[in-house]
């Protein structure tokens, strides 16, 4: 038992020693709200992205079946901004989550820099610290090159071509600008639309064709065109790594 105990004390010694922030991962809000994990991720995108955080806070956990999947690791801040257009009682389920936490921060032990133990597991953690990040940057280096390269492209592209641009099908890119907020089509009509705050936002523009038929009557067709700067937003959500899984 002892033993465990110092353990768990020299685990403690070493986060707080790396000055981690305390963070609430998107799979404990999914499951103190009660909400599906994938709704949780969807609302997090989308409140990040309008506080032009991108995917700053983006992780990843291992599922039953041992595969790798997308999750969020979210400050006090970001966590608390993301419920606040849930219900109170699940608004105050996280506020009190928290405060266990913080709770749980500060009666932890100050760091004994003369035991060998406590410095050993310190050291050790932060070595597997740099040696995640020097992992995850080399990881990141070609999908940051591609980026740049989207950046300075010119015109704006179909959603085919920019399927093909990020490495998906076009089904998939489809599919997920109508479930994130995005495109949207009205009933009865055969094309998406662009939502405005995505045009406002310089992600999305439409280009209308008109052309007359045999009967002499007008048609006209909208098409949803994604701008460089929406591809280099949507190749965050759809990371090379991601798509050839």
């Amino acid at each position: 038992m002892p033993q465990d105990n110092h353990h768990t004390t020299s685990a403690a010694a070493a986060a707080t020693l790396a000055g981690m922030p305390l963070t609430m991962s998107s799979l404990e809000i999914a499951e103190r709200t009660g909400k599906e994990h994938f709704n949780v991720i969807r609302d997090i995108r989308v409140m990040l992205e309008a506080l032009g955080d991108g995917l700053k806070f983006e992780g990843t956990y291992r599922d039953a079946a041992n595969r790798e999947k997308p999750c969020f690791n979210l400050p006090k801040r970001e966590c608390l901004i993301l419920v606040s257009g849930y219900s109170v009682p699940l608004r105050a389920a996280i506020v009190d989550r928290w405060q266990e936490l913080e709770a749980q921060a500060s009666a932890q032990p100050a760091i004994d820099p003369s035991d060998p133990k406590v410095m050993l597991a310190v050291f050790s953690h932060l070595q597997g610290q740099v040696a995640s990040l020097n992992d995850r940057v080399a990881e990141l280096k070609p999908a940051a090159e591609a980026l740049d390269r989207i950046a300075e492209a010119h015109g704006t592209f179909c959603r085919s071509t920019a399927a093909k641009m990020l490495q998906i099908p076009p089904h998939t890119l489809i599919r997920w600008l109508r479930t994130n907020g995005w495109t949207f089509r009205r009933p009865g009509d055969k094309d998406d639309l662009a939502y405005q705050s995505k045009i406002a936002a310089g992600l999305l523009e439409h280009k209308i064709t008109t052309g007359q038929r045999p009967d002499g009557s007008e048609w006209s067709s909208t098409q949803v065109r994604v701008t460089p700067k929406g591809l280099t937003i949507l190749a965050k959500a759809f990371p090379p790594a991601a798509t050839a899984a």
